[in-house]
């Protein structure tokens, strides 16, 4: 198998169609994003939460009536 120097391996993609192989190829990159999770909206471990949630609780309430 000779290559036919066609470019399409370096090329900065993850996959691409050798000529030479006659097949598509998949590169191995272990580029693994982890995604941060921050801390939003109300949680048990804000002190204003009891209250914000009593208060949401007694809207709803009122809303049903």
């Amino acid at each position: 198998m000779q290559c036919f120097e066609c470019g399409n391996c370096r090329e900065d993609v993850v996959t691409y169609y050798c000529t030479a192989k006659n097949e598509f190829v998949i590169k191995n990159t272990n580029n693994v994003i982890e995604k941060q999770r921050g801390n939003f909206g109300w949680k048990k471990g804000d002190p204003r939460y009891e209250t914000r949630r009593r208060s949401s609780r007694g809207e709803e309430a009122k809303k049903i009536v």
